[in-house]
Protein backbone atom coordinates (compact mmCIF):
# COMPACT_ATOMS: atom_id res chain seq x y z
CA UNK A 1 0.00 0.00 0.00
CA UNK A 2 1.44 3.30 -0.60
CA UNK A 3 1.78 5.99 2.18
CA UNK A 4 0.16 8.43 0.55
CA UNK A 5 -3.14 8.82 -1.66
CA UNK A 6 -3.45 11.88 -4.08
CA UNK A 7 -6.94 13.93 -4.60
CA UNK A 8 -7.30 15.86 -7.26
CA UNK A 9 -8.81 19.56 -5.97
CA UNK A 10 -8.34 23.39 -6.75
CA UNK A 11 -7.33 25.77 -4.36
CA UNK A 12 -9.41 28.73 -4.57
CA UNK A 13 -9.89 32.29 -2.67
CA UNK A 14 -14.07 32.19 -2.25
CA UNK A 15 -14.86 36.22 -0.92
CA UNK A 16 -12.65 36.48 2.28
CA UNK A 17 -12.36 33.00 2.68
CA UNK A 18 -9.68 30.43 0.86
CA UNK A 19 -9.08 27.13 0.69
CA UNK A 20 -9.48 23.47 -0.96
CA UNK A 21 -12.59 22.81 -3.83
CA UNK A 22 -13.07 19.62 -4.27
CA UNK A 23 -15.23 17.01 -5.85
CA UNK A 24 -18.10 14.93 -4.23
CA UNK A 25 -16.95 11.47 -6.01
CA UNK A 26 -13.42 12.74 -4.98
CA UNK A 27 -13.62 12.16 -1.62
CA UNK A 28 -14.37 9.12 0.93
CA UNK A 29 -18.47 8.40 0.85
CA UNK A 30 -17.95 7.50 4.71
CA UNK A 31 -17.99 10.67 6.69
CA UNK A 32 -15.41 9.54 9.54
CA UNK A 33 -13.09 8.48 6.44
CA UNK A 34 -13.85 11.62 5.09
CA UNK A 35 -13.34 13.47 7.99
CA UNK A 36 -9.62 12.30 8.61
CA UNK A 37 -9.04 12.63 4.62
CA UNK A 38 -9.86 16.65 5.23
CA UNK A 39 -8.32 16.76 8.13
CA UNK A 40 -4.76 15.69 6.87
CA UNK A 41 -5.85 17.84 3.79
CA UNK A 42 -5.61 20.79 5.68
CA UNK A 43 -3.12 19.70 8.32
CA UNK A 44 -5.01 19.46 11.80
CA UNK A 45 -5.15 19.76 14.50
CA UNK A 46 -2.05 21.45 14.71
CA UNK A 47 -2.07 25.13 15.58
CA UNK A 48 0.28 26.07 12.69
CA UNK A 49 -1.31 23.43 10.03
CA UNK A 50 2.22 23.00 9.12
CA UNK A 51 1.65 19.73 7.39
CA UNK A 52 -1.13 20.34 5.17
CA UNK A 53 -2.97 23.22 3.28
CA UNK A 54 -4.34 25.11 6.00
CA UNK A 55 -3.52 28.59 6.94
CA UNK A 56 -3.23 28.78 10.80
CA UNK A 57 -6.73 30.99 10.25
CA UNK A 58 -10.27 30.29 10.81
CA UNK A 59 -10.74 32.04 6.99
CA UNK A 60 -8.31 29.95 5.49
CA UNK A 61 -8.83 26.57 7.63
CA UNK A 62 -12.08 25.57 5.32
CA UNK A 63 -13.07 23.21 2.33
CA UNK A 64 -15.91 22.75 -0.08
CA UNK A 65 -17.63 19.98 -1.75
CA UNK A 66 -19.51 20.46 -4.83
CA UNK A 67 -21.29 18.09 -6.63
CA UNK A 68 -23.86 18.08 -9.58
CA UNK A 69 -27.19 17.92 -8.21
CA UNK A 70 -30.38 14.97 -8.72
CA UNK A 71 -32.46 18.00 -7.09
CA UNK A 72 -34.91 19.86 -9.74
CA UNK A 73 -33.88 23.08 -10.81
CA UNK A 74 -31.22 23.01 -9.41
CA UNK A 75 -27.15 22.24 -10.40
CA UNK A 76 -25.20 21.97 -8.39
CA UNK A 77 -24.79 20.79 -4.37
CA UNK A 78 -22.47 22.40 -1.94
CA UNK A 79 -21.75 21.15 1.35
CA UNK A 80 -19.08 23.41 3.27
CA UNK A 81 -16.44 22.19 5.63
CA UNK A 82 -15.04 24.25 8.75
CA UNK A 83 -11.98 22.08 9.76
CA UNK A 84 -10.52 23.08 13.33
CA UNK A 85 -7.13 24.18 13.45
CA UNK A 86 -6.65 22.71 16.92
CA UNK A 87 -9.05 19.56 17.31
CA UNK A 88 -9.90 17.04 14.87
CA UNK A 89 -13.05 18.35 13.96
CA UNK A 90 -14.83 18.94 10.80
CA UNK A 91 -17.68 21.08 11.45
CA UNK A 92 -20.88 20.77 8.66
CA UNK A 93 -23.26 22.32 10.85
CA UNK A 94 -22.48 25.98 9.59
CA UNK A 95 -22.55 27.48 5.76
CA UNK A 96 -19.89 30.08 4.65
CA UNK A 97 -21.22 32.52 1.85
CA UNK A 98 -17.68 33.56 1.28
CA UNK A 99 -16.55 30.19 -0.18
CA UNK A 100 -19.90 29.84 -1.83
CA UNK A 101 -18.26 32.54 -4.20
CA UNK A 102 -16.41 29.79 -5.74
CA UNK A 103 -18.60 27.19 -5.85
CA UNK A 104 -19.91 28.14 -9.78
CA UNK A 105 -16.40 28.97 -10.86
CA UNK A 106 -14.89 25.56 -9.40
CA UNK A 107 -17.88 24.00 -11.38
CA UNK A 108 -16.98 25.26 -14.77
CA UNK A 109 -13.40 24.98 -14.28
CA UNK A 110 -13.68 21.45 -13.81
CA UNK A 111 -16.54 20.57 -16.12
CA UNK A 112 -19.59 19.97 -14.09
CA UNK A 113 -21.22 22.60 -15.56
CA UNK A 114 -21.49 24.34 -19.23
CA UNK A 115 -20.02 28.04 -19.46
CA UNK A 116 -22.69 30.37 -21.65
CA UNK A 117 -21.00 33.26 -23.41
CA UNK A 118 -20.83 36.74 -20.99
CA UNK A 119 -21.83 35.29 -17.96
CA UNK A 120 -23.21 32.07 -16.85
CA UNK A 121 -25.71 31.28 -13.80
CA UNK A 122 -26.04 28.23 -11.67
CA UNK A 123 -28.48 27.43 -9.10
CA UNK A 124 -26.55 25.72 -6.09
CA UNK A 125 -27.87 24.61 -2.80
CA UNK A 126 -26.54 24.57 -0.18
CA UNK A 127 -26.92 21.45 2.06
CA UNK A 128 -25.31 22.89 5.05
CA UNK A 129 -28.29 25.08 5.40
CA UNK A 130 -30.80 23.77 2.96
CA UNK A 131 -30.83 26.89 1.11
CA UNK A 132 -30.63 27.52 -2.85
CA UNK A 133 -28.50 29.94 -4.17
CA UNK A 134 -28.45 32.04 -7.42
CA UNK A 135 -24.64 32.56 -8.70
CA UNK A 136 -24.59 34.65 -11.73
CA UNK A 137 -20.30 34.26 -13.07
CA UNK A 138 -18.99 36.16 -15.42
CA UNK A 139 -17.85 33.62 -18.17
CA UNK A 140 -16.71 35.71 -21.78
CA UNK A 141 -15.99 33.35 -24.15
CA UNK A 142 -17.47 30.43 -22.40
CA UNK A 143 -14.45 30.99 -19.58
CA UNK A 144 -14.26 31.90 -16.11
CA UNK A 145 -12.65 35.49 -15.67
CA UNK A 146 -11.64 36.29 -12.86
CA UNK A 147 -10.48 39.82 -13.63
CA UNK A 148 -12.61 43.05 -12.86
CA UNK A 149 -13.32 46.18 -10.72
CA UNK A 150 -15.67 45.09 -8.32
CA UNK A 151 -13.85 45.14 -5.34
CA UNK A 152 -14.47 43.93 -1.25
CA UNK A 153 -13.43 45.05 1.87
CA UNK A 154 -10.91 42.51 3.34
CA UNK A 155 -9.34 41.24 -0.29
CA UNK A 156 -6.44 43.09 -1.86
CA UNK A 157 -7.19 44.51 -5.36
CA UNK A 158 -9.99 43.77 -7.29
CA UNK A 159 -11.95 41.27 -9.62
CA UNK A 160 -14.69 40.04 -11.55
CA UNK A 161 -17.95 40.83 -9.65
CA UNK A 162 -19.81 37.29 -8.75
CA UNK A 163 -23.72 37.47 -7.78
CA UNK A 164 -24.82 35.93 -4.92
CA UNK A 165 -29.11 36.01 -4.58
CA UNK A 166 -30.14 33.36 -1.35
CA UNK A 167 -33.36 32.35 -1.46
CA UNK A 168 -35.36 30.34 1.08
CA UNK A 169 -32.98 31.40 4.04
CA UNK A 170 -35.88 32.06 7.11
CA UNK A 171 -34.88 29.05 9.80
CA UNK A 172 -32.35 27.40 7.35
CA UNK A 173 -31.06 25.33 10.46
CA UNK A 174 -34.07 25.22 12.95
CA UNK A 175 -36.92 25.62 10.99
CA UNK A 176 -37.80 28.93 13.26
CA UNK A 177 -36.90 32.78 12.45
CA UNK A 178 -36.84 32.79 16.32
CA UNK A 179 -35.77 29.73 17.34
CA UNK A 180 -36.44 30.68 21.08
CA UNK A 181 -39.64 32.10 20.39
CA UNK A 182 -38.73 35.77 21.58
CA UNK A 183 -37.26 38.34 19.67
CA UNK A 184 -35.08 39.46 23.09
CA UNK A 185 -33.48 36.50 25.32
CA UNK A 186 -31.95 37.64 28.63
CA UNK A 187 -28.83 35.25 29.28
CA UNK A 188 -26.32 36.61 31.95
CA UNK A 189 -28.26 39.84 32.46
CA UNK A 190 -27.30 40.75 28.42
CA UNK A 191 -30.09 41.19 26.03
CA UNK A 192 -29.39 38.89 23.44
CA UNK A 193 -31.41 38.33 19.71
CA UNK A 194 -31.16 34.46 18.70
CA UNK A 195 -31.85 34.94 15.29
CA UNK A 196 -31.75 32.14 12.57
CA UNK A 197 -31.62 33.46 8.72
CA UNK A 198 -29.01 32.23 6.48
CA UNK A 199 -26.73 31.61 9.60
CA UNK A 200 -27.92 30.50 13.10
CA UNK A 201 -26.97 33.62 15.22
CA UNK A 202 -27.13 35.27 18.84
CA UNK A 203 -26.33 39.26 18.66
CA UNK A 204 -25.62 41.23 21.42
CA UNK A 205 -24.80 45.19 21.99
CA UNK A 206 -21.17 46.09 22.28
CA UNK A 207 -21.94 48.41 24.71
CA UNK A 208 -23.33 45.81 27.31
CA UNK A 209 -20.21 43.71 27.50
CA UNK A 210 -17.89 46.23 28.28
CA UNK A 211 -16.69 47.08 24.27
CA UNK A 212 -17.07 50.01 21.62
CA UNK A 213 -17.83 47.66 19.14
CA UNK A 214 -15.71 49.35 17.00
CA UNK A 215 -12.50 46.97 17.81
CA UNK A 216 -10.14 45.37 15.88
CA UNK A 217 -8.93 41.18 16.42
CA UNK A 218 -5.75 42.52 18.46
CA UNK A 219 -7.78 44.66 20.34
CA UNK A 220 -10.58 42.09 21.36
CA UNK A 221 -8.12 39.35 21.81
CA UNK A 222 -6.50 42.00 24.72
CA UNK A 223 -10.26 41.19 26.70
CA UNK A 224 -10.13 37.37 27.76
CA UNK A 225 -12.25 37.76 30.56
CA UNK A 226 -14.74 39.21 27.94
CA UNK A 227 -14.95 36.72 25.49
CA UNK A 228 -14.90 34.16 28.08
CA UNK A 229 -18.05 35.90 29.04
CA UNK A 230 -19.30 36.17 25.77
CA UNK A 231 -19.26 32.10 25.01
CA UNK A 232 -20.51 31.23 28.47
CA UNK A 233 -23.39 33.05 27.16
CA UNK A 234 -23.22 31.33 23.05
CA UNK A 235 -23.66 27.93 25.08
CA UNK A 236 -26.89 28.89 26.98
CA UNK A 237 -27.78 30.64 23.25
CA UNK A 238 -27.09 27.69 21.94
CA UNK A 239 -29.03 25.40 24.55
CA UNK A 240 -31.83 27.72 23.85
CA UNK A 241 -31.83 27.26 20.12
CA UNK A 242 -32.48 23.62 20.26
CA UNK A 243 -28.67 22.70 18.78
CA UNK A 244 -28.02 21.39 22.49
CA UNK A 245 -24.21 21.48 23.55
CA UNK A 246 -22.50 23.53 21.37
CA UNK A 247 -18.71 23.55 23.33
CA UNK A 248 -17.53 22.36 20.15
CA UNK A 249 -20.02 23.36 17.45
CA UNK A 250 -18.88 26.81 15.89
CA UNK A 251 -22.68 27.90 15.54
CA UNK A 252 -24.52 29.87 17.05
CA UNK A 253 -22.19 32.47 15.22
CA UNK A 254 -21.70 35.76 17.48
CA UNK A 255 -22.53 39.41 16.33
CA UNK A 256 -21.07 42.09 18.88
CA UNK A 257 -23.14 45.22 17.35
CA UNK A 258 -22.74 49.18 17.47
CA UNK A 259 -24.27 52.41 15.45
CA UNK A 260 -22.43 52.64 12.65
CA UNK A 261 -19.98 55.56 12.07
CA UNK A 262 -19.12 56.06 8.72
CA UNK A 263 -22.52 56.06 7.15
CA UNK A 264 -23.61 52.47 7.32
CA UNK A 265 -26.53 50.45 8.55
CA UNK A 266 -25.14 49.15 11.36
CA UNK A 267 -21.34 48.10 12.65
CA UNK A 268 -20.84 44.42 13.59
CA UNK A 269 -17.93 42.66 15.04
CA UNK A 270 -18.54 39.13 14.06
CA UNK A 271 -17.02 36.38 16.14
CA UNK A 272 -16.56 32.71 14.12
CA UNK A 273 -17.56 32.03 17.13
CA UNK A 274 -14.18 32.03 18.96
CA UNK A 275 -11.65 34.69 16.82
CA UNK A 276 -12.89 38.16 15.17
CA UNK A 277 -13.20 37.59 11.13
CA UNK A 278 -10.99 39.51 9.76
CA UNK A 279 -14.17 41.16 7.86
CA UNK A 280 -17.44 39.49 8.08
CA UNK A 281 -19.47 36.02 6.77
CA UNK A 282 -21.74 36.81 4.01
CA UNK A 283 -24.44 34.25 5.61
CA UNK A 284 -23.78 36.28 8.99
CA UNK A 285 -23.94 39.40 6.91
CA UNK A 286 -27.93 38.31 6.08
CA UNK A 287 -28.29 37.49 9.68
CA UNK A 288 -27.13 40.62 11.02
CA UNK A 289 -29.26 42.72 7.60
CA UNK A 290 -32.35 41.13 8.78
CA UNK A 291 -32.48 41.40 12.37
CA UNK A 292 -32.10 45.70 11.73
CA UNK A 293 -35.53 44.73 10.00
CA UNK A 294 -36.75 43.00 12.46
CA UNK A 295 -38.75 45.09 15.18
CA UNK A 296 -37.44 45.02 18.87
CA UNK A 297 -34.62 43.02 18.09
CA UNK A 298 -30.99 44.25 18.99
CA UNK A 299 -29.81 45.18 15.83
CA UNK A 300 -32.98 47.45 15.19
CA UNK A 301 -32.31 49.28 18.30
CA UNK A 302 -28.57 50.27 16.97
CA UNK A 303 -29.24 50.21 13.34
CA UNK A 304 -29.90 53.49 10.52
CA UNK A 305 -32.26 51.60 7.83
CA UNK A 306 -34.07 52.65 5.12
CA UNK A 307 -38.06 51.81 5.22
CA UNK A 308 -39.51 49.78 2.63
CA UNK A 309 -38.66 46.70 0.73
CA UNK A 310 -36.22 45.90 -0.87
CA UNK A 311 -33.54 47.94 1.16
CA UNK A 312 -30.09 47.95 1.05
CA UNK A 313 -28.39 47.39 4.16
CA UNK A 314 -24.19 48.12 4.61
CA UNK A 315 -22.79 46.55 7.55
CA UNK A 316 -19.69 48.03 8.53
CA UNK A 317 -16.78 45.60 10.31
CA UNK A 318 -12.91 45.49 10.97
CA UNK A 319 -11.80 45.82 6.99
CA UNK A 320 -14.53 48.17 5.90
CA UNK A 321 -18.20 47.44 4.61
CA UNK A 322 -20.27 44.77 3.18
CA UNK A 323 -23.45 45.76 1.08
CA UNK A 324 -26.47 43.17 1.08
CA UNK A 325 -29.98 43.92 -0.90
CA UNK A 326 -32.67 42.84 1.47
CA UNK A 327 -36.73 41.87 0.25
CA UNK A 328 -38.48 41.24 3.05
CA UNK A 329 -42.18 41.27 4.04
CA UNK A 330 -44.08 41.17 7.68
CA UNK A 331 -42.30 41.97 10.75
CA UNK A 332 -41.38 40.21 14.25
CA UNK A 333 -42.18 36.46 14.06
CA UNK A 334 -44.06 36.66 10.44
CA UNK A 335 -41.32 38.52 9.10
CA UNK A 336 -39.55 37.11 5.93
CA UNK A 337 -36.65 37.21 4.16
CA UNK A 338 -37.64 36.79 0.27
CA UNK A 339 -34.11 37.52 -0.85
CA UNK A 340 -30.49 38.74 0.25
CA UNK A 341 -28.29 39.39 -2.75
CA UNK A 342 -24.23 40.31 -2.38
CA UNK A 343 -21.39 40.67 -4.77
CA UNK A 344 -18.41 38.85 -4.22
CA UNK A 345 -15.31 37.90 -5.95
CA UNK A 346 -13.27 34.92 -6.33
CA UNK A 347 -9.77 33.43 -7.77
CA UNK A 348 -8.37 30.36 -8.76
CA UNK A 349 -5.12 30.14 -7.11
CA UNK A 350 -3.86 26.18 -7.74
CA UNK A 351 -4.95 23.05 -9.55
CA UNK A 352 -3.60 19.67 -8.94
CA UNK A 353 -3.24 16.79 -6.34
CA UNK A 354 -3.32 17.08 -2.55
CA UNK A 355 -1.37 14.31 -1.01
CA UNK A 356 -2.60 12.91 2.30
CA UNK A 357 -1.32 9.61 4.39
CA UNK A 358 -3.16 6.43 3.15
CA UNK A 359 -3.48 6.00 7.12
CA UNK A 360 -4.04 9.16 9.02
CA UNK A 361 -4.79 9.22 12.41
CA UNK A 362 -7.05 12.50 13.94
CA UNK A 363 -6.62 12.01 17.15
Amino acid sequence: MSDFISIPCLLMRGGTSKGPYFKIDDLPSDRAERDRVLLAVMGSPDIRQIDGLGGADTLTSKVAVVGKSSRPGVDLDYYFCQVDITKAIVDTSPPCGNMLSGVAPFAIETGMIEAKDGTTTAIIYDVNISTKIEAIVQTPGRKVTYVGDAAIDGVPGTAAPIYLNFMDVVGSSTGKLLPTGQVIDVIDGIEVTCLDVAMPMMHLRAKDIGLTGYENRAEIEKHPDILARIEHIRLEAGRRMGFGDVTDKVIPKVGILSSPRNGGTVTSRYLTPHKLHAAHAVTGGISVASSCVLEGSVAYSLAVRESGSPISVRIEHPSGHVDLRLEYSGNGESLTVERAGTVRTARLIMRGEVYVPSQHDAA
